[in-house]
């Protein structure tokens, strides 16, 4: 009888019933990995999704703060699937839990503690793939942090006649970045070595992970990175370009300038996948560099992970922040005075090097400056010593008496318009981590215009209506006034910019940029244009990276509510929300711009570069013969240059120039009158 039950298992590959298989437990430590193993015996020589295959993973695990733990199943041919990493928050415990492809809800969506079955992050499906099951099926369970152990009390894996199935992805019109670290947990520090490949066949074009990697196929080191978002179950990623030998190297990645450090940011929260990308590509058209972005799709050691973006990492260079390289060497001079970058965020972790400012914020806590380039480890001591005297003798000037001086003020020290753009951009998105957290200024050598510059933005993902806590969600109110509803929180923002909106100058510099800005970038048909574009971009991507991520209409820390229930409801959404918040900001803006826009009658009339260094030139095209006179007009009103011309028929130029030292960073009105026709256009002075 048993000869013809295995004969009849043989010929028909089916059980008629369910075997589990059950293990034994053990401690978890910190940043290590418990490995239990049990031995399959007795099965059909064959898994597959139709007729017996695996169908769920039990366990039962105590521990404190869940999201710790990344756990992965391995089976007897080698092929490893996350079960889940990164869920249930700082909660604790996995009571008796079950994780099986027919569940109705996903874990990555559960609460601490778990009990009861759920949707494991990747699908047990990829594991009954015609491979023999009898063998060793190890369970990994990694803690990645340090604080935290627990116990693996037993689990346990069923096979039978239900088996979990598994559509896998095939292809893409955003690029296809594959990453394999031989089922190594990444790390968040040291940087993991892995194999890195990109399919990248154009802009909108077709990707099949099938095709041969085009845009880059090396090793990289890779890490995991993020704060809050660092328990999040999609993970963000840093990753470095290496060449064969595992060596660094700049490498050109999705046609972005040659660097080699990269971000693979995870838009977990961001249930638009944009938000970050809108805020860089706002800032770059105000002629401010911020990261370049590219949107792609991620398999992760044969396991697709969703939507990512693919970001330049905030770095000296000649195509990120464009200051002087800083020597150990240089000490003294001109060479000491440039270029530094440096920030204010938390102290946590290893992020704590750099110095307190001597003001405090009004709610009465430490300011933080952190040393971001040169590093707090390659910064000498003349160095550090020099940029923190420059800024403390910033914010000396600044909370003087004579703070609005030109020349004795802030503005001695600052680049204004930086700050100006700074402000709007944070405003506009009501960002709630803005002014206080991942806040980069720069500096560059005083030979170059050495004064301090806000930026690069970065980190937006819960600006734009994307925060329920201290009115992060409401489309009233400024952003840089947060102490004054929260002002509990320990990270508080400088005092910088409520002062320099004491300064009427600043004031009106303000008003006029934005009058200029709402004309153009950021009218409300320019703002949705570039959201409808990327929402279109993604619209099959955003399918296959909800289904991993099924958290549409789930409350994801730190969504507000009401929670849309569709990811056109995500867009309309931020567009209802930003609508509201224009309104609330023109009505509110201070300032008043002396000089309004007349508009272009004279033909082809252009103004380049905008904004301008040193000079700016003025294009137009002449009817005839005729004298023409340039003017250029401050945000007052006053006349400082003049010139007079004598149009040609057809484009005329004239070039403006020699103003790098002569003019004060800031908005400017060029007019250009020929005959009784006069036509006038603001730019910028960086």
């Amino acid at each position: 009888m048993k000869k013809l039950l295995s004969l009849l298992t043989a010929f028909c590959g089916v059980f008629s019933f369910a075997q589990t298989f059950n293990g034994s437990g053990g401690n978890i430590q910190d940043n290590q990995t418990l490995t239990k193993t049990i031995v399959v015996s007795g099965l059909p020589t064959v898994l597959n999704q139709n007729t017996f295959g695996l169908e769920q993973v039990c366990f039962d695990i105590d521990h404190t703060w869940d999201a710790d733990i990344t756990m992965t199943l391995q089976s007897p041919d080698g092929t490893e699937i996350e079960l889940f990493s990164g869920v249930g928050g700082d909660g604790n415990d996995f009571n008796n839990t079950c994780l099986n492809q027919l569940a109705s809800s996903s874990i990555n969506t559960g609460s601490a503690p778990f009990n009861g079955t759920y949707k494991p992050a990747s699908s047990l499906g990829i594991l009954n793939n015609g491979q023999n099951p009898n063998g060793n099926w190890k369970l990994k369970i990694h803690d990645g942090y340090n604080g935290d152990e627990g116990d693996l009390n037993n689990w346990s894996i069923t096979f039978g006649s239900n088996p979990a199935s598994y559509t896998p992805f095939t292809s893409s019109n955003l690029p296809i970045i594959l990453i394999n670290t031989n089922n190594q947990p990444i790390p968040d520090e040291p940087k993991l070595q892995a194999q890195m490949k990109i399919i990248d066949n154009g802009y909108n074009q077709t990707n099949f992970v099938t095709d041969a990697p085009n845009a880059y196929n090396n090793l990289i080191g890779i890490e995991r990175r993020g704060s809050s978002s660092g328990g999040f179950p999609q993970k963000s990623y840093g990753f470095e370009t290496r060449d064969v030998n595992g060596t660094q190297k700049d490498t050109i990645v999705l046609n972005m300038p040659e660097e080699h450090d990269w971000i693979l940011y995870a838009p977990y929260n961001d249930k638009t996948c944009m938000r970050n990308i809108l805020t860089y590509e706002f800032a770059n058209e105000m002629g401010n560099y911020s990261s370049r972005t590219v949107l792609c799709e991620l398999v992760l050691n044969g396991q697709y992970q969703g939507i990512y973006v693919v970001m330049e990492k905030i770095k000296r260079d000649g195509d990120r922040v464009d200051i002087a390289k800083l020597l150990p060497t240089d000490i003294s001079g001109d060479a000491l005075t440039g270029g530094y970058i440096f920030k204010i965020d938390k102290t946590t972790g290893s992020n704590n090097d750099g110095w307190v400012s001597d003001y405090e914020s009004d709610s009465g806590t430490d300011i933080n400056f952190l040393y971001h380039y040169p590093k707090a480890d390659e910064i000498v001591p003349q160095q550090a010593q020099y940029i923190q005297d420059y800024v403390g003798a910033f914010e000396d000037a600044l909370a003087g008496p004579n703070y609005a001086d030109p020349a004795l003020g802030y503005r001695n020290y600052t680049i204004p318009s930086t700050f100006i753009d700074f402000f709007i951009l944070n405003e506009i998105s009501k960002n709630v981590d803005g002014y206080r957290l991942s806040t980069f200024v720069h500096k560059e050598k005083d030979s170059n215009g050495g004064k301090l510059r806000m930026g690069p933005m970065w980190d937006f993902n819960l600006a734009w209506w994307n925060a329920d806590y201290c009115d992060g969600n409401v489309s009233t109110g400024w952003a840089y006034e947060f102490g004054d509803v929260c002002g509990g929180d320990g990270y508080q923002i400088p005092t910088w910019w409520d002062r320099m909106l004491q300064d009427p100058w600043f004031q009106d510099e303000l008003k006029c940029r934005w009058t200029q800005l709402r004309q153009g970038i950021l009218a409300n048909d320019s703002i949705y244009a570039k959201i409808d574009s990327i929402a279109g971009y993604i619209d099959l991507a955003k399918d296959r990276h909800f289904e991993q991520w099924p958290i549409i209409g789930v409350y994801t820390w730190p969504n507000p509510s009401p929670l849309p229930q569709s990811f056109d409801e995500e867009i309309a959404a931020i567009k209802s929300w930003t609508e509201s918040r224009m309104i609330w900001l023109d009505a509110n803006m201070p300032g008043t711009c002396h000089l309004d826009v007349i508009e272009n009658e004279i033909a082809q009339l252009s103004v380049f570069p905008n904004p301008f260094t040193s000079s700016v030139s003025v294009s137009w095209f002449s009817a005839g013969l005729s004298s023409a006179t340039i003017r250029l007009f401050n945000s007052q009103g006053q006349e400082i240059h003049k010139m007079e011309f004598d149009s040609q028929y057809g484009t005329n130029e004239v070039t403006l120039e020699h103003f790098e030292s002569e003019l004060a960073s800031g908005i400017y009105f060029v007019e250009i009158q020929e005959g009784i026709t006069t036509s006038r256009t603001k730019v910028i002075k960086n």
